[in-house]
């Protein structure tokens, strides 16, 4: 290299000396350049922009604009065009006959070395940069540019322009490659990346070249890229199902979406991610979605949970992709719960059903199937509500239900009442908790919620009543349970029912002292003293005699009682108590434990060894027939003998247990209660939706009719299902009796009457 010009040199003497250095730096950086050549080269730069005694032609107009600068400036900028264009056509005319990836790793190269040679001459010009260019560009020439950038747009129009025209040569290389990637050969992932890289670098935005443009990387690369990339796959996709199963080629999909996941993230820029993406999931997902749809029941019915995981992954990918999965799942859920009721059945006979299995039929479809939402379907929503609507139809209407919408409720009830009944064997008193909250699952699915309450009322006043609950706690858990999930009103009784059995011990305690100062000791009595309003305890059809052993001490607490609560009526309810009656006569001292009928019954022997049937309906006050299926359990365990009508005490009695209980469940008491309970819905419900009416109408004062309706179904509808014709025959009933209107001159419209 020459020595440095002066600082007042010619362009012809300052570019000799710029452009031998600019062609070191270009061709032989990798033998480096020293510092103080690389300043000295700068400086050569700089003296000529700022030395206002030079001048010469220049290819820009710039001289009507003043200044020996702008025209020094565009000297030198112009020869840079000059150098960059010759640099290339040598470069091009070397690529002329390279095709495929040795074109690619000569492009790669010659990029790499362009590009670094091109930003260590965009730093020597910085003067040029900083001052006049960028006073052209603030003038409205759009067409000049930084060095570097000017090196990029030289390269783009004499180098990669010419070698893509025609047969786009990089890109159908680049294109080439990928393919054979995805064959499953090994390629030079680095070679596509600098390539593809180079693309991206060509793209510039003529108002702003700082900012990054992707018309270049667009057109030439990600257009034929996502073309070839939609052949492919459909080709793939079609051969591939064409000799594997559905479940194989989920995981194909799967392998290819991933692929092309990583793909975008090692060798191309991440605008492409989404289109690719989004044309993968087409061709791979929607063209088979059908296919896949069909499927899905095969895997649903063999548990193949894996399987189903990866379709719902990839099914979510599209936005119709998992609705006619939902709706296939719900199907296929409300079919095992009904195929599971089913088989409880025997013979056709749906009392035959035993609460256990019923409530366990229908969890282990829940549990299974709520396992599988989880698991497989991770938890979404659209999948939970299928859950849900296909778990409220079987568990509400099934094989076991019959015609009835209430028996699911009643059978749910009576297992709970097995459940914290004293003596249960069905489940471990450790698991009692947890054998609860299973039972809310089913409760939460219950249409008819007030029924279950009529129920569970009923039988938890028996379990108070004779004293038969397991665990205060555990009854305590299970209204604090329904009382988080229907509210205070729900369980209001229920509460009540427990303070009145506390206030009844403590009445029943002080009797007892009362008795012993008095010394009676022969005879113990414990009374549950029930308020009317909470207890769903419904007074006996038919008289009763108390047999004179008992009426003295009957007739004591009904004196204390009255004494303590002056004003108060007691009304004995013998239908639900009970006695232990012990046995004299025998060689073994056996208890008995009886109710009061049978009491009444087995008195009598204590004055005669033989009582004939109409002796017995006389002293007793009981109608015939309930005496004929009192003394059945009498026969059955042969505490008396039955001749005809005639019944004899048995004086031979014998029995493997000292306490003996004959105090059996009449069927047809049962079947009362039963009536009771579906009375007492029918008419809570005439309540219910007869208060929710007057409470719209009253908040709401003015109402059309269907609005009316509707509010009502959404108020009514957590505790049970109205009737249409039931709000319509309430809405008439009110109106008859002057608590709403009809709006004058309107047929659908009413008002509420204060």
């Amino acid at each position: 290299m020459s020595d440095i010009p002066p600082a007042n040199a010619d362009l012809a003497t300052s570019w000799e000396y710029l452009e031998d250095g600019i062609e070191h730096i270009m061709m032989r950086l990798q033998s480096g350049v020293s510092y103080s050549k690389y300043m000295s080269l700068y400086t050569v730069a700089y003296n000529y922009c700022v030395n206002s005694r030079a001048g010469s032609s220049s290819d820009f107009g710039s001289a009507a604009r003043g200044g020996a600068a702008s025209l020094q400036g565009s000297d030198i900028y112009n020869s840079l065009i000059r150098y960059f264009i010759c640099h290339l056509k040598l470069l091009r005319d070397a690529s002329a006959d390279l095709e495929g990836e040795e074109l690619l790793r000569y492009y790669a190269a010659e990029w790499t070395r362009y590009t670094t040679g091109a930003n260590y001459i965009n730093r020597l010009f910085t003067y040029l940069n900083r001052h006049w260019v960028k006073r052209e560009r603030e003038e409205g020439r759009r067409t000049v540019y930084t060095v570097y950038t000017l090196a990029l747009v030289q390269w783009r129009g004499s180098l990669f322009a010419p070698i893509q025209q025609g047969n786009a040569r990089l890109a159908s290389a680049v294109l080439r490659l990928i393919e054979q990637q995805r064959d499953g050969q090994p390629i030079d992932s680095a070679l596509v990346k600098s390539v593809v890289d180079s693309f991206v670098s060509l793209g510039l935005d003529e108002s702003d070249p700082t900012k990054v443009c992707l018309d270049v990387y667009r057109d030439h690369f990600e257009s034929p890229f996502l073309a070839a990339s939609e052949t492919y796959y459909k080709k793939e996709s079609q051969a591939f199902l064409a000799e594997n199963s559905v479940p194989e080629y989920l995981k194909k999909a799967e392998e290819r979406l991933r692929e092309e996941e990583d793909r975008v993230e090692r060798d191309l820029n991440t605008h492409t991610r989404r289109p690719l993406i989004a044309q993968c999931e087409d061709v791979l997902i929607r063209a088979r979605a059908e296919l896949i749809w069909d499927h899905f029941q095969v895997l649903l019915e063999f548990d193949k949970y894996e399987d189903m995981q990866r379709m719902y992954a990839l099914m979510s990918r599209i936005p119709e992709g998992l609705d006619p999965m939902r709706k296939r799942f719900e199907k296929h859920v409300k079919q095992a719960g009904l195929d599971a009721t089913r088989k409880l059945i025997f013979d056709g006979i749906e009392e035959d059903v035993e609460p256990k299995a019923y409530v366990d039929a229908l969890l282990t479809v829940y549990e299974k199937n709520a396992s599988l939402v989880t698991q497989s379907f991770n938890g979404e929503m659209g999948f939970v509500g299928s859950l849900d609507k296909a778990c409220i139809d079987f568990v509400n209407r099934n094989a076991a239900t019959g015609t009835s919408d209430l028996k699911s409720a009643e059978l749910l009830a009576k297992y709970v009442d097995i459940l914290l009944r004293k003596g249960n064997k069905v489940i471990e008193e450790s698991h009692l908790e947890r054998e609860l909250g299973r039972i809310m699952i089913l409760f939460k699915y219950l249409d008819n919620k007030d029924t279950f309450q009529q129920f569970y009322q009923k039988r938890l006043s028996k379990r108070l009543i004779h004293g038969q609950s397991a665990s205060e706690d555990a009854e305590s858990s299970m209204i604090g349970k329904l009382k988080d999930a229907c509210g205070f009103d729900y369980t209001h009784k229920l509460q009540r029912m427990f303070t009145d059995m506390r206030l009844s011990s403590e009445i029943t305690a002080g009797f007892k002292n009362r008795m012993e100062s008095e010394g009676n000791t022969e005879t113990s009595l414990s009374v549950s003293v029930l308020g009317t309003n909470f207890w769903p305890l419904a007074v006996a059809e038919h008289d009763f005699t108390v047999p004179q052993e008992v009426k003295p001490i009957i007739n004591r607490f009904t004196g204390y009682y009255n004494a303590q609560h002056n004003g108060r009526k007691l009304t004995w309810l013998w239908h639900y108590s009970k006695c232990e009656l012990k046995l004299n006569y025998t060689h073994q001292q056996y208890v008995l434990l009886a109710s009061t009928y049978q009491m009444g019954v087995l008195l009598l022997f204590n004055r005669r060894d033989s009582v004939e049937l109409e002796e017995i309906v006389a002293e007793t006050g009981l109608p015939k027939e309930m005496v004929l299926q009192v003394v059945v359990p009498l026969v059955r365990a042969k505490v008396i003998l039955a001749e005809g009508t005639r019944y004899d005490l048995n004086p031979d009695f014998k029995n493997r247990k000292i306490r003996v209980n004959v105090n059996q469940l009449i069927k047809a008491e049962v079947k009362k209660e039963e009536r009771e309970v579906i009375e007492n819905v029918e008419q809570e419900r005439k309540y219910m939706i007869e208060a929710t009416v007057v409470r719209i109408m009253k908040a709401r004062k003015t109402l059309k009719h269907q609005q009316l309706v509707q509010e009502v179904i959404v108020q009514v509808s957590p505790r049970f299902p109205p009737k249409l014709q039931d709000i319509k025959k309430t809405i008439d009933g009110l109106m008859e009796k002057e608590y709403i209107e009809r709006v004058d001159g309107t047929r659908d419209t009413y008002q509420y009457m204060a």
